[in-house]
């Protein structure tokens, strides 16, 4: 059996058709549920009453932990390929409902349906996880067969057939962005456009770590677990790691990048002059998630974090969480995204003295008053280790998304026993601040794709301009004009087809590229170009510097609203 697990604000289903022969009926056809624990449950062959109490028993820990009183059972077919034929599938479900719904409020979602889904999940680090129960006999260990050659018949992109025109999926295979194919799952293939969105965004936060005096380092991205054993994760993650056996000794792929960090700090010795240390890392890490979560660009196995820790006297603790948060202000307020803002407190498990949770809790309060920015409490959604800030992105659509987050954590500093020597000469234990502006590269892109559906402002558009040609005849202008564009620095194609040329400005347009030039021989002859923006308007007798000109302002201004 594999379950999903999420802790969710709220998530809410409509019956569309029955998917199955077998199915059952029910009269209401539309649910809508608040602070519950949420389980997408994939019934697998061989699963039995006992695989199924494993699960309840585990489920039972988990809400008392978590103080949650609700539970929604979600049958889910897509976190296996080895399902349990559905009548028996429907008994267990039933089974597990019957003995949940003794102890908790309990709503299950009716097996056998095609359902449209909304959910919001909550952010703490508990919020998802991902289980796997099975029986003895399931669990005996099978005979490695010797692996196969590739069939590269089977080497290919994932479907994305059936899905909205809005899914950023759809739009990211109509805008050439991205691609997932089979043999990699929950990764992301950049194509050359996506990669320059992706490239644009590290840009930017690159700047904002120059402008804030972070140090950029790059870690290794694999580590003994011995490493993972001291960060805890070893205990509470160890499930969504990848490990592997090298000539005997035993590796953890990272998920995160604190404990690394922490050995650069452990690296050299440190006075209270030299803090705060702001550090900064944009690598790769990888998280092994149920296939069957993978979802696009939000749910990925492969991801990229524009993660930060700053190390830190107590009294620099306000001003540090202060400049941290004047960061993602700024970045969102170019990316143009609405935002709500929660403090999530102290969860009922959690490491340390309570007593630094409250100090903990005071200084991110401080911190949000003294920006003036207005928040949410979250009571008991912090992460084990800390409190923290969470900015949730509100897009075009009025969807909301996880994003930014910054915590205050005086555990792991604890746990690895590094220090600085303070003024008194005596040893002290530095604070740790966690903090990451965008969060996961691949889901803010996905959310970014969504959120302007495609239509990207010039500053990230992977193409900012479309040279078409009238004719053959001005085909060498409009070269000349594409290499003017190219000198500026500008992100230019050039269409010098044979096609018509209200074919090459509808190609444009499908291609949401901001700006069309147009040349013909009346541009060629008094040495300008006319412009087709993407919002419809048009110009004529453009002189080409002028227009460069323009560009680069809208690029290194990032102007955010798509024209």
């Amino acid at each position: 059996m594999k379950i999903l697990e999420l802790d969710v604000d709220r998530i809410g289903f409509e019956l569309i058709k029955p998917e199955a022969k077998a199915y059952e009926e029910s009269s209401e056809k539309k649910f809508s549920i608040e602070d519950a624990m949420a389980l997408f449950v994939s019934i697998e062959s061989g699963d039995d009453e006992a695989v199924a109490d494993k699960a309840i028993a585990d489920l039972k820990k988990h809400m008392a932990q978590l103080k949650r009183s609700k539970v929604v059972l979600y049958p889910f077919a897509h976190l296996s390929g080895n399902l349990e034929e559905p009548k028996r599938a429907m008994q267990l479900f039933d089974y597990m409902f019957e003995n949940v719904s003794k102890e908790f409020e309990t709503v299950k979602a009716p097996f056998g349906w095609n359902k449209k889904l909304e959910i919001s999940v909550k952010g703490h680090p508990l919020a998802e996880r991902s289980r796997t129960f099975s029986s003895a006999a399931q669990a005996e260990p099978k005979l490695q067969k010797k692996a196969k050659p590739i069939d590269t018949s089977i080497v290919r992109k994932s479907d994305v057939s059936g899905l909205p025109e809005t899914d950023h999926r759809t739009i990211g295979e109509r805008l050439d962005i991205f691609s997932q194919q089979e043999v990699s799952p929950g990764m992301i293939y950049w194509h050359a456009n996506g990669y320059v969105i992706y490239r644009q965004l590290l840009v930017l936060i690159r700047e904002k770590l120059d402008e804030y005096n972070y140090e950029e380092l790059s870690l290794p991205a694999l580590a003994n677990i011995a490493l993972w054993k001291v960060s805890g994760h070893l205990d509470h993650y160890n499930k969504n790691m990848f490990m592997l056996d090298s000539d005997g000794e035993q590796l953890g792929i990272k998920p995160m990048n604190c404990p690394s960090t922490i050995l650069v700090y452990k690296s050299r010795k440190w006075s209270y002059r030299d803090l705060p240390w702001r550090t900064a890392v944009n690598d790769k890490l990888y998280r092994n998630e149920i296939s069957g979560s993978l979802t696009g660009m939000f749910r990925v196995r492969e991801l990229t974090m524009d993660d930060g820790h700053v190390f830190c006297r107590e009294d620099q603790v306000e001003n540090e969480i202060k400049i941290a948060l004047k960061m993602i202000q700024e970045v969102l307020e170019i990316i143009g995204m609405d935002y709500i803002v929660r403090l999530s407190t102290m969860p009922e498990d959690h490491l340390g003295d309570e007593k630094l949770w409250e100090q903990a809790t005071e200084n991110l309060k401080a911190a949000l008053k003294s920006n003036k920015i207005k928040y949410e409490i979250k009571e008991g959604e912090g992460a084990f280790y800390g409190p923290k800030i969470e900015f949730e992105l509100i897009d075009a659509m009025k969807r909301r998304w996880q994003g930014a987050t910054i915590q205050l954590d005086y555990q792991l500093p604890l746990r690895f026993g590094i220090e600085y020597t303070g003024e008194d000469g005596k040893a002290h234990t530095p604070v740790l601040i966690h903090r990451a502006i965008l969060g996961t590269l691949e889901r803010f892109i996905g959310a970014l794709i969504e959120h302007y559906q495609g239509k990207f402002p010039t500053w990230l558009a992977p193409v900012q301009v479309k040279v078409v040609s009238i004719s053959e005849q001005s085909n060498a202008y409009a070269a000349n004009i594409f290499n003017e564009l190219k000198k500026g620095k500008i992100r230019a194609k050039l269409d010098d087809s044979d096609r018509t040329l209200d074919y090459k400005i509808r190609e444009a347009q499908m291609q949401k590229v901001p700006y069309i030039v147009i040349v013909g021989k009346k541009e060629e002859d008094a040495g300008t170009i006319a412009v087709r923006a993407r919002s419809g308007g048009q110009k004529f007798g453009v002189k080409i510097s002028d227009f460069v000109e323009k560009i680069q302002n809208e690029t290194a201004m990032r102007v955010k609203s798509p024209n």
